[in-house]
């Protein structure tokens, strides 16, 4: 009896497109790509998840080109396809971004900064604190999982024979941008309040009482009254934003 691995060329190819396009994604996208996660457990995390979309994506694999460039051609294609839908998804968290930067300029604090483990550079002391609870937030609240259907989703959307379109991202790229500066700015609607209430104080305050060092009774003031404000309000602002971010995806998904 002999055996026959005529279809291993098959799935080689098969495998290797599944990973050029989840690869991309795995690096992209929150909780999973951030710059804190080792590259080998991400790289290993691409593989697996490779391993595991095989059986359900083997259909919907084209045949295996005859020629070099028709290899590359197709892996590139598939990579930024992966590209594309990793970075919009990463850019629906970026509403967190902004909301944590204008309540840190509304605070005070806009000059206190630390390393963001999310982008790997340095970011406002709120922002940061708050794209880190995001992402603790998005595993326990188990979206990863809208995540991995987006990844199946692109399939769908974009099977492996169709051709590489750019406007349906960059529609939506615009789409989502507008959107997480929109909720950003929800977000951070109460700081912004109060450092307009807050300041007209302290300016009539001056006027009134020329004698008081006011800058040196505003600024500690503002800075205790942002943090108490932003540990008050930090529940309602995670859950309002939350429901934007499971929204996003699901429209990103249709």
């Amino acid at each position: 009896m002999s055996v026959s691995f005529d279809y291993l060329p098959a799935t080689a190819f098969a495998l290797f497109l599944i990973f050029s396009r989840i690869g991309p994604l795995v690096m992209m996208v929150p909780a999973l790509g951030e710059h804190s996660m080792p590259m080998r457990s991400r790289l290993a995390f691409a593989v697996m998840l490779s391993l595991c979309l095989y059986p359900v994506l083997i259909d919907k694999m084209p045949p295996v080109p005859t020629t070099l460039m028709g290899l590359i051609g197709a892996s590139l294609k598939e990579a930024l396809i992966g590209f594309a839908f990793g970075s919009l998804i990463k850019l629906i968290s970026s509403g967190l971004q902004v909301a944590g930067n204008v309540i840190s300029f509304q605070a005070g604090l806009s000059f206190a900064q630390t390393a963001d483990p999310s982008t790997g550079r340095a970011d406002s002391v709120f922002s940061s604190f708050m794209m880190m609870l995001g992402t603790v937030m998005i595993l326990t609240l188990d979206l990863h999982h809208l995540i991995f259907a987006a990844m199946y989703d692109s399939y769908i959307m974009f099977p492996p024979q169709s051709t590489f379109v750019i406007a349906p991202f960059s529609e939506s790229a615009l789409q989502i941008v507008a959107g997480a500066f929109k909720i950003g700015v929800q977000l951070s609607t109460p700081f912004i309040v109060f450092g307009l209430v807050f300041f007209l104080g302290i300016g009539i305050l001056s006027r009134l009482i020329p004698q008081i060092q006011v800058f040196f009774i505003a600024m500690p003031a503002n800075i205790y009254i942002g943090i108490l404000l932003f540990v008050l309000l930090l529940s309602a602002m995670m859950n309002w934003y939350f429901n934007y971010y499971e929204a996003q995806l699901l429209e990103l998904m249709r």
